[in-house]
């Protein structure tokens, strides 16, 4: 049977009412290359030789987002879970003049004309999927489970099949038109091939490497979104590789780019350069991790580059003195030029900022510790120096201490209930100022240290060191 959900559900029920009102209709794209793969589709999307409007009064819930190229969103809701289903209008493009969308579309009642549109072979085929039998909300039409079978349901108009077994990612048609129709089609090729561990088709390839710098046209968001994908999907060394081989790295992100070749101290790393170093951090990436933790294992070391110094005796090493802090304002740069969130440039740049305490925190007084643990998200902090250590030397030792103690202190103890406030200073005869920072710093550092326990205690430590 096809999975059974509700975006399934709701697809093989607009399948058929489109079909039985005398359209044609096929499930499109990206999920039919899933289910090919054996993989769960998340969304499923229709391809009809039905006009917008027809679309739009066949169903009662319908949004016309794009509806303009001939996209009308059905709404629907199944088992108490609302789904939103695209259906597409057959259709054949004019230019895309500006690099995204098409200045004309004319819509066609060829399924065969409408695949020669879209971006990647893979991505170009039509499943005919039954739908006559069967209750409503149910998945109706099995799904065989020979490949011939399987096959004999597809309708490829472009090779689809061969590359999909074949592991090839492939532009449709001619690459250089497919890329200059949205010049973000190159950066989706990099994220398919590292996905499903493809290769990119030499022609495809050759396209890219050509029309690279014409990426800086697409949006900082759109760049942003699919660098993310590339980064949490479970395969980021590979998509990284991808990008730099193909030109793109160097015009998404040319401070990445500048990792190549800088050499580290062999003694502290053994596995190469800052770029290696990296791609070994990427390539721990699980699928699913936190963006911001994926962030920052790709930035954690981008000060680098700008504060390497070569050794200047033999006894001497090399160095990069203060590549935390340079490295705190390259990834912010990065974050403002991408458009990250505030909340998410926050975390990112904690994570360059503070990967290389860990160093000291065997060393670190209590307080020092706990305000370390302290750090928001600091689960994230713990992961990235993991990786960072697995792709250096392997000693995970101060990694273990850090995270024996903070898996062993309470939270109560890291974020205690403060002693004492500047309601008791004022109490105490104290004047709202400057000072009561100081005064209230000192009283939590002790508090931390677990030097004093009340707040007595506390006002007289005040009292013992600031005047009234």
């Amino acid at each position: 049977m096809l999975p059974v959900t509700p975006q399934s559900t709701a697809a093989q029920i607009i399948l058929r009412k489109l079909r039985e009102e005398g359209h044609q209709a096929y499930l499109a794209g990206g999920c039919v290359r899933d289910l090919l793969l054996g993989r769960t589709p998340k969304d499923y999307d229709v391809a009809t030789s039905a006009t917008p409007d027809i679309v739009l009064d066949l169903f009662p819930r319908t949004f016309a987002v794009g509806a303009h190229f001939g996209v009308v969103l059905v709404s629907a809701e199944y088992d108490d879970q609302p789904t939103l289903t695209e259906v597409a209008t057959f259709r054949s493009d004019g230019v895309y003049s500006d690099g995204r969308h098409p200045d004309v579309v004319r819509y066609t009642t060829s399924a065969e004309q409408d695949v020669q549109r879209r971006d990647f072979t893979i991505n170009g085929l039509l499943l005919n999927i039954g739908t006559d039998t069967g209750a409503p909300g149910l998945a109706s039409e099995t799904w065989a489970s020979s490949n011939e079978a399987r096959r004999s349901a597809v309708i490829d108009y472009v090779g689809g099949l061969a590359d999909l077994e074949a592991g090839i990612i492939r532009a449709i048609g001619d690459p250089i038109r497919r890329f200059e129709e949205d010049h973000l089609r190159m950066l989706r090729a990099v994220r398919f091939a590292a996905r499903f561990g493809f290769q990119i088709d030499q022609a495809t390839q050759a396209a890219m490497r050509s029309l690279a710098p014409k990426i800086n046209a697409v949006s900082n968001e759109r760049i942003r979104d699919e660098l993310t994908r590339m980064l949490t999907e479970g395969h980021a060394r590979h998509a990284f590789e991808l990008l730099d081989t193909t030109g793109l790295l160097a015009q998404v992100l040319p401070e990445a780019a500048k990792l190549k070749g800088v050499q580290q101290p062999p003694q502290y790393h053994p596995e190469g350069d800052v770029w290696i170093h990296t791609l070994m951090l990427l390539e721990q990436l699980e699928a699913g991790c936190p963006m911001t933790l994926a962030w920052g294992a790709l930035l954690h070391d981008i000060g680098k580059p700008a504060t390497f110094q070569a050794p200047t005796c033999p006894e001497d090493r090399i160095r990069f003195n203060g590549h935390v802090e340079v490295g705190v304002a390259i990834a912010a740069d990065i974050c403002r030029r991408l458009r990250f969130s505030n909340e998410e440039t926050a975390q990112i740049l904690a994570l360059v900022h503070n990967h290389m305490r860990f160093a000291d925190t065997p060393r670190m007084k209590t307080a020092t510790l706990k305000r370390f643990f302290r750090l928001d998200r600091f689960e994230e902090h713990l992961a990235l120096h993991r990786m960072d250590c697995l792709a250096s030397s392997g000693n995970l030792d101060h990694y273990n201490f850090a995270r024996e103690r903070y898996e062993a202190m309470p939270t109560e103890e890291v974020h205690p209930t403060p002693l004492i406030t500047g309601r008791e200073l004022i109490a105490a005869g104290y004047k709202p100022g400057i000072n009561f920072k100081a005064m209230l710093h000192a009283a939590e550092e002790a508090q931390l240290e677990g030097s004093i326990h009340t707040q007595e205690e506390a006002l007289a430590l005040i009292q013992s060191q600031f005047q009234a």
